[in-house]
C-alpha cells in the first residue's frame, strides 16, 4: 500500500465533499445550524452537531474552511473555491484514469452518455479557446 502524500491528505472524503458542497452552494458564510439543516434536507444526511464539527475540523486542517463565532453561533467560511477544487480534482482524476489525456476522458464521457448538442458546442468552444 502506498503512503499518503500531502496532496492525498488535501483530497476530500465523500462526507467532506458533501459538507463543502453545502458551504459553497450557500454562496456566503454559513452558520453551523444552517449547514446541518442543509445537509439533512438537501443530501438526506442526518449528521449530529458533533459529527459536523469533526468534519469542519478536518476541513480546516486541510485548508478548506475557517470557522468563527458571532455570539453563540459558529459560522463557516470557505477558503478554497469550488472551481479551484473541481479543477484540481478533474486534473488528478484525468491523470490517474486517463494518463493525463483529456481526449481519452472526453471519449469515455461520450461512451457513458449521449452528449447534447449544447454540450458538444461548449466542448468545441473550449477546444477552440485552447487553440488561440
Amino acid at each position: 500500500m502506498r503512503k499518503k502524500s500531502e496532496d492525498d491528505k488535501k483530497m476530500l472524503s465523500d462526507c467532506e465533499s458533501l459538507v463543502m458542497k453545502a458551504i459553497w452552494d450557500s454562496g456566503t458564510d454559513i452558520s453551523t445550524p444552517e449547514l446541518i439543516e442543509t445537509l439533512r434536507v438537501r443530501f438526506r444526511k442526518d449528521y449530529k452537531r458533533s459529527t459536523v464539527a469533526t468534519f469542519l475540523l478536518r476541513l480546516s486542517e486541510k485548508g478548506f474552511v475557517e470557522t468563527y463565532r458571532k455570539g453563540r453561533i459558529a459560522y463557516v467560511h470557505a477558503l478554497k473555491s469550488e472551481d479551484e477544487y473541481r479543477s484540481r480534482l478533474m486534473r488528478e482524476e484525468t491523470d490517474f484514469w486517463f494518463g493525463g489525456s483529456v481526449s481519452d476522458l472526453l471519449d469515455a464521457l461520450g461512451g457513458v452518455e449521449k452528449l447534447s448538442k449544447q454540450s458538444l458546442k461548449k466542448i468545441r468552444d473550449l477546444l477552440d479557446d485552447l487553440d488561440d
